[in-house]
């Protein structure tokens, strides 16, 4: 996918959880866009000193914080990770043998469609509590815009270098 796919747009004056929902959008269709189109091989290429740091295994942490933060944080959801996680703390950035970046995408698509669902239910002052640390949604929203919008800037490093494709 070379060129720029419409993504949401943000609104300049409208309501907070418009605005923060939307920017959210835009950052996981910036991710779909940069990761899209890519073979195999460019999506596990490795050009930085770690080898957790490719387009594939971006999308896995990615799709993991939207579940982890909104499926078990926000709606309760049994942490099945915690486990893996502390055997391996980077284990969401090695991807199984098999599994294609196109199944990575739409895992991905599916896990946001999900967090959006979680969101709409609930009201950005709702609070939540995850091991004894409490939160409220629009924390969480902030904080997945956070890390999210931090990897569209490690995907866009990443995609320029695999393939010279470049864009906000």
């Amino acid at each position: 996918m070379t060129e720029r796919p419409p993504r949401p747009d943000v609104p300049l004056t409208g309501g907070e959880r418009e605005i923060l929902t939307s920017l959210l959008d835009r950052h996981r269709a910036t991710v779909a866009w940069k990761a899209g189109g890519l073979t195999e091989e460019q999506a596990r290429r490795v050009h930085l000193p770690s080898e957790l740091t490719t387009v594939a295994g971006l999308v896995a942490h990615l799709t993991l914080n939207e579940w982890f933060w909104f499926a078990v944080v926000v709606d309760g959801e049994e942490d099945t990770w915690e486990e893996r996680l502390e055997q391996d703390p980077d284990a969401e950035f090695r991807i199984p043998p098999g599994t294609s970046v196109e199944q990575l995408l739409a895992d991905y698509e599916k896990q946001c469609a999900r967090s959006r669902e979680i969101v709409a239910a609930r009201g950005l002052d709702d609070r939540v509590t995850h091991k004894d640390e409490t939160f409220n949604v629009r924390w969480v929203l902030t904080h997945m815009i956070e890390e999210t919008a931090r990897h569209v800037g490690h995907l866009d490093l990443l995609r320029e270098l695999t393939d010279g494709l470049t864009g906000e």
